[in-house]
Order: structure tokens, then sequence, then C-alpha cells
């Protein structure tokens, strides 16, 4: 029996082949790494025996160095020796077979005793392992506390709290933590993706992700309890203005975090054969205003949002990502101002970003916000973890304008370059969102621009279309056996874009989509909005009432969606159960429930090939983009034409912004910028955490009101006129914003 040796955190234990190949002859990836804590570990968390292991069959297997095999004998208990009472012959066989019993016992103790993995400091001794000293009497010292660092399927993990639970991957991931170095980076999501201390290669590499929605940005339809306990909220403006009310705003957001998403989730993800996140994040993380203008009745506006409270929780999800192998897209989905007038922006009604009078003031707030991001993002300790930023999520081109938009982008993206520096391994990729523009639009977009991407959202869902086809019988273009009606190989349709998207504009992925054919399920359009669906929602809602050849429409509708966009993430992981049924009632949007269910597949790769069973076959691609693209020769080497089609930023006019005599009001750069806090960790780690800022040199101000301004309400000023005077960087005495300087190229390589 070959033995299956336990991964480094620092190593590859399996290969790029299916998973199963890569078990060894026990079947299963069932092993543990162990390190003893140091000696300055509280005493309560300690033990007085010391797990076997399950990987070793003999003592030859560790493959142990010199010093581990000190180590690893010493842990053996030593027999006290006997005299022979006599050299008679059939006393020395007796003795012969004592013997042999003897030795036998010695080689299985040896066999069950931990492997350590740690330093050579921390491993045990004689003294510390409670084995009998020289008379043969036990010793009073305890065996030490063994962590466990690292484990595979099956093996058990403990939690903060000290709670376990047990580790189901059976596609070769294995979770790392380690107590004095939370940042390692060994852990891997499954065998055919890279750990996060190995490179991800783009094309190559491709992402299957989910969406943590709902967590720290709380839609209606995601967390329908919350909402329903205060039924006037209809966004979260509402909601946290309704718990001010009763003073219990910041218990109520700090229970969701805590218990909403948890590490289970994180670790059910990786299981789920998943190898990135999303990670939606409110701008109130970073920073909330009081004073944020003054309304039609001249009262002075404060933004309700809990301010910075759920930093911290934000941290412990990229923690939970990092254990368990998991890569992260931190994205920024709300903007001061509102970005789109959806409920997840913030708050819904008018869009006040980018448009309207105070659309430039809520747009330079934006950039700072997205500052402190890419700073915290792009420390060492970080830049495995969270390889990619969102700027912000769905800005609403059509409103906005598209030119308007390009502005904003081109000028947060010299901003963050600028902080990170050019090419691969200089801070996150960064993403852009369309604008619910299409792929197309964006061909050509800063071309030679180092390493930024498009993500397009997908959904057939919001199309204004009742959408009543079924998905219960036969699939059009199938074989006659497999069920979807029309809707894997409308999926299908979305291959050419995205494929298109890859060679005119270089890294682009779904960012968002679901498994919704429709619009029904309780609150997906809005609280107490109806669906365009019309009657029969009762069925999409309920998905104990699901066929099975529903369910089996829907899991080709899913697969067929995976296959079409190749890089995507599913919104959203989980839906919260309504307080009215205790059930979900928008089951077309969790990823958990679908599995649970059985219309999501256990193993997204499965998803290949999907597309060619209905008749419409993803085009080929040889998963190659530009050196550019990716951080390579070139990159940052903007062509003068991509530049030049740019409108300057700030820009000099913005839609609906037509009111007033005066200049549109800005704030002016006198303020101090956010620093993100780094998390704490117990006193037995030993790295550095970082401050939160990455490139000291970047220590210029942040934008705040200007004294003496009276601006009108920030969120709400369509309709208001623009001030008179007062209200520019010039009568601050500061500098006005222009445009950000280009970041210098990546050089070709030498000859």
């Amino acid at each position: 029996m070959n033995a299956f040796t336990a991964p480094s955190p620092f190593s590859v234990p399996f290969s790029t082949s299916n998973a199963s190949e890569n078990l060894g002859s026990r079947g299963s990836a069932h092993y543990l790494h162990s390190r003893p804590i140091p000696a300055n570990h509280p005493p309560e968390a300690s033990t007085n025996s010391l797990p076997s292991s399950p990987f070793l069959d003999k003592p030859e297997d560790a493959e142990l160095d010199t010093a581990d095999k000190e180590t690893y004998y010493s842990e053996v208990p030593s027999l006290p020796r006997k005299r022979p009472l006599h050299t008679r012959p059939w006393v020395i066989a007796v003795a012969g077979i004592v013997l042999a019993a003897i030795v036998a016992l010695v080689v299985y103790a040896v066999a069950s005793s931990p492997h350590k993995h740690g330093p050579a400091g921390n491993k045990s001794s004689d003294s510390q392992s409670g084995a009998p000293n020289d008379a043969g009497q036990s010793s009073d010292k305890p065996a030490p506390y063994v962590e466990i660092t690292t484990g595979g399927d099956g093996s058990t993990v403990t939690k903060e709290d000290g709670s376990t639970f047990t580790y189901h991957n059976s596609f070769g991931g294995y979770w790392v933590a380690d107590s004095t170095n939370p940042f390692d980076n060994g852990a891997r999501a499954n065998s055919w993706t890279p750990a996060l201390n190995q490179t991800w290669t783009w094309g190559k590499d491709r992402i299957n992700g989910v969406n943590l929605g709902g967590l720290f940005v709380l839609e209606p339809f995601i967390v329908p309890a919350i909402y329903e306990q205060n039924p006037k909220a209809v966004d979260e403006w509402t909601l946290s203005t309704a718990l001010q009310g009763k003073g219990t705003l910041q218990a109520v957001l700090e229970d969701h975090y805590s218990t909403f998403i948890t590490e289970e989730d994180l670790a059910q993800i990786a299981g789920a054969g998943l190898n990135w996140v999303r990670l939606p994040i409110p701008f109130w993380a970073v920073e909330v205003w009081d004073d944020v203008g003054v309304d039609a009745d001249g009262q002075k506006v404060a933004e309700p949002f809990l301010a910075k409270v759920c930093w911290k929780y934000v941290v412990r999800v990229l923690q939970w990502a990092r254990k368990y192998g998991l890569r992260v897209l931190l994205d920024l989905h709300t903007a001061p101002g509102s970005q789109n007038g959806f409920n997840h922006s913030g708050k819904s009604g008018a869009i006040n970003w980018l448009n309207g009078v105070m659309g430039l003031a809520n747009a330079q707030r934006s950039l700072d916000v997205i500052r402190s991001i890419f700073e915290f993002a792009s420390q060492p300790e970080w830049q495995d973890v969270v390889p990619m930023v969102g700027v912000l999520n769905e800005p609403y081109q059509a409103t906005v304008g598209g030119d308007q938009l390009r502005s904003f982008y081109y000028e947060a993206y010299k901003m963050v370059r600028n902080i990170t520096g050019v090419g691969e391994g200089k801070g996150p990729v960064i993403a852009f969102h369309d604008g619910f523009s299409g792929f197309q639009q964006w061909a050509g977009f800063l071309e030679g621009a180092d390493r930024i991407a498009i993500d397009d959202h997908p959904y057939f869902a919001f199309g204004g279309r009742p959408n009543r086809e079924l998905v219960n019988v036969t699939a059009d273009g199938g074989d006659g056996t497999l069920m979807g009606g029309p809707w894997p190989k409308d999926a299908c349709g979305w291959a050419d874009s995205i494929a298109s998207s890859r060679t005119a504009f270089g890294i682009s992925f779904a960012g968002e989509f679901s498994n919704a054919i429709n619009d029904c399920g309780l609150w997906v359009i809005g609280v107490d909005v109806p669906a365009t669906y019309g009657a029969g929602c009762d069925y999409w809602s309920d998905a104990s009432r699901w066929s099975d050849e529903t369910k089996q429409g829907l899991m080709n509708f899913a697969m067929a969606s995976m296959d079409a966009l190749g890089d995507w993430f599913f919104w959203t992981w989980k839906i919260g159960n309504s307080t009215t049924t205790n059930t979900v009632q928008a089951p077309l949007w969790s990823y958990q429930l679908g599995l649970e269910g059985g219309w999501m597949p256990k193993d997204p790769r499965q998803a290949a090939g999907t597309c060619a069973k209905f008749g419409a076959p993803v085009p080929a691609w040889d998963g190659a983009f530009q050196p550019w693209q990716t951080g390579g020769a070139g990159a940052g080497q903007i062509a003068p034409e991509a530049a030049q089609n740019v409108m300057a930023w700030p820009p000099p006019k913005l839609q609906n912004a037509g009111g007033g005599g005066g200049p549109l009001p800005q704030y002016a750069s006198k303020g101090t910028p956010v620093t993100l806090a780094p998390p704490t960790f117990p006193a037995t780690a030993t790295v550095k955490v970082g401050n939160g800022w990455a490139n000291p040199q970047d220590d210029g101000p942040a934008v705040t009101p200007i004294p003496g301004c009276a601006y009108p309400n920030a969120w709400d000023a369509l309709e208001a006129q623009a001030p008179d005077a007062g209200c520019t960087p010039d009568d601050a005495g500061a500098a006005p914003p222009a445009d950000g300087a280009d970041p210098a190229a990546t050089p070709a390589p030498a000859a």
C-alpha cells in the first residue's frame, strides 16, 4: 500500500489531473498536518494526548529529516529493560516471542505519532512529551498541545470559538491555518486551481466563483427577515434609519455580519469545486459623512449607515478565504449618491453619482474610497488573496453617460497604478463594470493599460418581459432527452460576446449570473414590487414543489451558462429564509440551495461541453492574452488614440446638472485619507500585519467639504440649483482636481 503523504503548505500535493487519480490507494484525501503550539500558548488549550496521524503506515513512510526523526522517535515511551532469568533454550524461545511483540508495539507507536512540519525550534523534546523518565516513572508534564494546521477531505476544522466541523472536499483541496503565521498562503481550493502562493495564469486558470451577496450590502430579497421585521424599509438607507430609531442599528447589523455567512460557508464553497468569491462591500465600510448638504427644508442631511463597523468582518472573510484557498474579487458595491438608483446601491431612487448637481462631488468621494481599498489590498499580506478589485458595481451608463463613465474609470486607473506600480504582481487587477452596455462597447478601451478587466452581468430575469417559456420540457437543440426548453441554448448565446471581448479588450468575465429565468421570488425586483412574470410565481418561490424535470432543466441552464461564460461568479451563494414561511422564497438565486436540491452541478467542470449538446458550441479560444493585458511587456503603455478618446477628468459637463448659475459644486483636497485597519491576531502570531497603506509615497490629501459652501443634499440634488459661488477648490484655496499622471509602462524584456 502506498502511503499518502500530507502536503506542505508551500508545496503542491496534487497534479492538475482528475482529483481521484491523486489520492493514492487510500481513495480519499483525508490528511492532517500538525505542529506544536509554542510554550506561551494559553494553558487551557493544552491536551494530554497527541492525535495519531491518519496517513502514515510505518515510520519509513514519513520521509523525515534527521531532526524530525529524533523528535518522532522521542515520543515513543522507552521500555524498562529486564535481565533474563537464565539462558535455557525454552526460556530463550519465550523471550524471543515477547521481544517480537514488544518490537511490534514500538513500531505501532511510532507509526501513530504525529508528523511535525513546523520549524525545528517548535518540535517537542523528551521533557515535553510526557514520556517515562530514566526511573521508568511518568513525568508530571503533560504532552504539548498540537495545533492542526492543514487538512483535506474528512479532516476536522476547529473554529475561532472552539467548535468544530468536518471539512468535505473530494476535489483534492486542503485548508491551511497556522496561528504563528496567519498570512500562510499555502491553501488550495481544489486540485486544478493553483494554491494561493502559486501563480494564477489568466486564460489557463478559469474563474468558477460565487458571490457573497447580502452580507455587507443588505439586499431585501437576499436577507428578507431583517426587512420583514422593519416593514417600512426598502433599502439600506431606510433600514438604517429605522434601526437607528429603535437604537439597535449596530446590534442588529453586527449580529447579521457574524451569522449570515460563516467559516463553514467558505469551506463549503471550496468543497463545491469553486475557486473564487466575489465579495461586495459598501463605501460605508470606509467612511460615512454626517453632513452631505441640506434638504429642501434647509435641514442638514447625515448618511444613516453604520460607519466602518463591517470592515473588521470583511477582513475576517478574507482570512477565511485564505484558509480555504479561495481567491477574492473585492467589489465596491455602493457609491455616495447612488450610482444606479437600485436598492443595493445604498439608496433606491435617483442617481446622484456622476449625474446631477452633486454628481461630481460624489464621484470625488468615490475615488477616495477606491484609493483606500486598493492601498489595503495592494499590501503584500493580501495580494495573493485579493488578486482583483472591482472599482464600482453596476454604474448606470444610460443615465450618467458613456463619456463621463469612461473618464471616471480612466482617472481611477491612473490613481491605482500610481499607487501599485505597473506590471504583473504589482497590485490587484482593476475590474470595471460595463455599465449595462455589453462587452462589445468596451472593445479597445484603454488599449495597453496594465491588467484591467471588464465585468458583465448577464441576466434573463430583468429584460422586462414575462419569460413564461417552460424549463421542464425537452430542451431546444438537444437530443430529445435533455430538459430545459429554450433556456440552455439561449444561455449559450452569451459565449460569442465574451469570447470576442477576450481578444478586443482582455480579461473578461461575468461578475454575476443566476438560475433566474424569470423575476419571480420574494422582493427580487424590490420590496412589494410585483414581478413581471405575473400569475404563477408561487411555484417558482417554493423549491419543494419543483418536479424532477424542472430541476433537470435548471441544471442544464446553469451548466450552459457556465460553459458559455467560461469565467464567472454565480449570484449568489446564499438566500436567507423569510420569517413568514421559514424557507427560501427566491430559490433560483441560491447556489447553496441548488446544491442541496439537485439543480446545481456538484462539480462545475461538468459544465464543459454543455453548449455543444444543445447545438451551440462555445467558440474555440487558446487561452492566450496579449502580454500587456496581464502585466507583461508593454503593460501601462496606453495607445495615444485610446487615451485621446477618453474625456478629460473632471468631465466638463454632467447629465441633468443644468440648474443654477454657478459651476458644479466640488469638494476640496484638504482632508485626511482613511486607512483601513489590518486584523488583530493572537499573541502566537509572529508576522507583521501591515499598516493598511501599501504605498507610503501616496501621501496626498483626501477630499472634504468646503467651509461656507451651501451644498444641496448630495443624495437628492437632481432638482437642486447649483450654488452661485463658494463651492469650488479655488474658493477653498486648494488645487482643483485634474487628470492624474499616467503610470510608467512595463518595459519589454531585454533581448
